[in-house]
Order: structure tokens, then C-alpha cells, then sequence
């Protein structure tokens, strides 16, 4: 016979009333009462009916998370962060892969007025000013990650910075023939990061005294194939670069491997440091730029759970820091 609520108030020696303040978080019960219920629950093994919870606390206990191809691997190690914040929560996680602004644009109305969800992260997206007015009058909190609007709170990195840092990494190191590759201008999502690391880029080599060379700033399809193909365009310039900053770490594991079947030798011949410090940088010894990607999916479900709980006034911003992680794949400029 299935255990009931009511066993685990009999257990407890506590009303029907408190086990299940104590099953939504309720902060009025005392920590002795408390324990004594969880006990209860646990010796019992008492799973709590998620039907008739969802009708008592008019809550759907599901965070949404909407993500442009989530396979990408940065979105990949973010939602690793999100799934582990929110396992020790109440809440069960869906997520939402978005692969056209035609999709994007159908979930963001479709999830302002079904009540599918009690909160919504959305990673490098922005929503337009109607759909948040949309989700603002369903009561549907927004958290933006790695995305910015002055009225949405979100969890962000400063990329302009991280671009700074690898471009002062490459001239410490005395190159002055920088290259920077990045993803192509004609993404329909318009991803802010590739673009502020390339800010940074132009802006340490200004700091430097260094002229921004057109030939040096080259843009294709994401992905390890394109970044190959890139990085022999580069290297076959009458005066090729000395050093290539990639906008993330597959990029940069493309401008390697068109540097070895050129012959050149990474870094005595050609230095290159990545965007992102993911499993496959540290596996391959590349220098790049730590991206706090993990536990930007982490802070972003703190953030939500707390505008759930006790939406703010003013939207909570937290920035999180990047650094450069000097590996093997950048040397001084012989």
C-alpha cells in the first residue's frame, strides 16, 4: 500500500499541515520539526504526489532553460552547472533547443502564456522588449546568461576583458603579428561573445602601438573544419602571423591543425591561444582563456530560484572574472 502524506504526519508526530509546508520549503517551521518530518519522509521512502503539489502551492516546480544549439560545447559544460544547481532544489529542469530565430521567437510566446514553467534561463539570447513585457505580466522571471539587457537580471563574463587578456598574453610574449579568428557575421543569433573578445583584441593592440591589419581578422562557420581552413588562409599571406587568438577553443584547435599540415610547429613557429578553457584545451596543452562556463550555470539557477522566491526591485547582476591559463601553446616570438 502506498505511503501517504498522512503516514508521514503520524510518523512525525506533526499535522498533515506542517509535512507539507516542510515538502515546499516553507521557511515557518523550525529546524528540530523539520528534521523529524525529513526523517519520517525518508524511513517511510515517501515520494510526495507531484499532481496534487503543483495544485497546493500553485507552482509548476520546472525551471525552463532555453538554448541555442545545445550540443555547441560551451552551452554543453553551462548546463552541466544548471543541472547540478538545480539537483539539490525542488525544482525539475526542461530544456528548450533553439535552432532558427523563428523558433526562438515561437518558445518565447508559447512559454509567456501556457505557465509551463515558475522561472526561465535563457543563454546568449535576448529577448525583445515584448516578450519580456509578456513573461513580466505572467510572473515568469528571466535570467540571462551570458546575454545583457539593462532591465533582465543575468550572469555575464567580460569578453571585451578576456579579448584584452589573450592579446596582452601574445604581445608579452613579443608577437606583433596577431591574428584574431572568429565565428562568421552572419549568425542569426548575433552571439555578443565573439564580437567583444574581438573589441579587446583591437583595443590591446591600439593600447601597444600595433595597426589593426585587415588581413589579420578573418570570420567562418564555426567549427574545427572552417577554423583549418582559416588558419592556411592566414598562414599563406606573403606576411603571415607570428600568433592567432581564436574566439573560442575549437577554432583554435583548427588554426593548430592547419599549422601542422603546413609544416610549422606549434608554438615555435606559430603561437595560438584559445577562448573558453574547455576539456579538450587542457587535453591538448592549449593556451586559452578561462571562461567560468560551469559556474555561470550555477549562479544563473541561484539568481532564478531567488527572483522565484523574492523578486528584487532592481535586477541582480553578477559578472563573473576570466584569466588567462598559460599552457604549451604559446611561447616567446623567436
Amino acid at each position: 500500500m502506498a505511503v501517504t502524506i498522512r503516514d508521514v504526519a503520524k510518523r512525525a508526530g506533526v499535522g498533515i499541515a506542517t509535512v507539507s509546508r516542510v515538502i515546499n520549503g516553507n521557511p515557518s517551521v523550525s529546524e528540530e520539526t523539520r528534521q523529524r518530518v525529513l526523517e519520517a519522509i525518508e524511513e517511510l521512502n515517501y515520494t510526495p504526489n507531484p499532481i496534487a503539489r503543483r495544485l497546493s502551492t500553485g507552482r509548476t516546480w520546472t525551471v525552463g532553460v532555453l538554448v541555442p544549439f545545445f550540443t555547441l560545447p560551451e552551452f554543453v559544460k553551462r548546463l552541466q552547472g544548471i543541472q547540478h544547481a538545480l539537483a539539490e532544489s525542488a525544482y525539475d529542469l526542461v530544456l528548450f533547443n533553439i535552432e532558427t530565430p523563428a523558433q526562438r521567437d515561437k518558445y518565447f510566446l508559447d512559454l509567456s502564456r501556457n505557465n509551463r514553467v515558475d522561472g526561465l534561463l535563457i543563454l546568449s539570447l535576448v529577448p525583445g522588449e515584448e516578450q519580456i513585457a509578456a513573461f513580466d505580466e505572467a510572473n515568469i522571471p528571466l535570467v540571462l546568461v551570458d546575454a545583457v539587457h539593462p532591465d533582465l537580471s543575468r550572469v555575464t563574463v567580460n569578453h571585451v576583458r578576456g579579448g584584452e587578456l589573450a592579446t596582452e598574453h601574445l604581445i608579452a610574449l613579443g608577437h606583433r603579428r596577431i591574428a584574431f579568428v572568429g565565428p562568421s557575421d552572419d549568425d542569426p543569433f548575433r552571439f555578443a561573445a565573439p564580437q567583444q573578445c574581438f573589441q579587446g583584441y583591437s583595443r590591446m593592440l591600439d593600447a601597444a602601438g600595433i595597426p589593426l591589419r585587415k588581413e589579420y581578422h578573418v570570420r567562418g562557420a564555426y567549427g574545427r573544419e572552417s577554423a583549418r581552413k582559416m588558419g592556411r588562409a592566414l598562414l599563406s599571406l606573403d606576411e603571415p602571423p607570428t600568433a592567432v587568438f581564436a574566439a573560442s577553443d575549437t577554432q583554435a584547435i583548427g588554426v593548430m591543425e592547419a599549422a601542422r599540415e603546413m609544416g610549422l610547429r606549434v608554438p615555435e613557429g606559430l603561437s595560438v591561444i584559445g577562448y573558453g578553457d574547455l576539456r579538450d584545451a587542457e587535453y591538448l596543452n592549449l593556451t586559452t582563456v578561462h571562461q567560468p562556463l560551469f559556474e555561470s550555470g550555477v549562479e544563473a539557477v541561484n539568481v532564478l530560484l531567488a527572483l522565484i522566491e523574492d523578486p528584487p526591485r532592481e535586477p541582480i547582476v553578477v559578472e563573473l572574472p576570466v584569466h588567462v591559463v598559460s599552457r604549451g601553446t604559446t611561447a616567446p616570438r623567436g
